[in-house]
């Protein structure tokens, strides 16, 4: 059995993108536009979030974080995927999950673009 270096595979993962992304902007490319909607404050949520932003920075991602309270309604919340959804410059988005129990996660996760579906679970 070999023992895999977990740090060093992701690091040279991160290594890959950044020098595709910094090739896609050299060659006039567009820059990779990754979305996060959070809403609430589940502390395990917001780190999550937290690393996919840096994560984000350190590939040379453009990132945006949407934050809602744990009362934004339902069809609030649909109407931002819908505008992720349709918007030109985000390439994908997740929508994190939990959400609050009077927000079907069923119906938010169907709801979103299964092209800009990054944890794809859209169905």
């Amino acid at each position: 059995m070999k023992l895999i270096d977990g740090k060093a595979v992701a690091a040279q993962i991160k290594k890959e993108i950044a020098d595709e992304v910094a090739h896609i902007k050299a060659t006039g490319g567009k820059t990779p536009h990754l979305a996060a909607i959070l809403v609430g404050h589940d502390g395990g949520s917001e780190t999550y979030v937290a690393n996919k932003v840096k994560s984000c920075e350190e590939v040379g991602f453009h990132s945006t974080l949407i934050r809602y309270e744990d009362d934004v309604t339902e069809e609030e919340l649909l109407a931002s995927v819908e505008r992720l959804n349709n918007d030109a410059d985000i390439d994908g988005f997740i929508v994190q999950l939990p959400l609050p129990k009077h927000i079907s996660e069923a119906k938010v996760t169907e709801a979103i673009d299964y092209r800009k579906d990054v944890d794809g679970f859209h169905p």
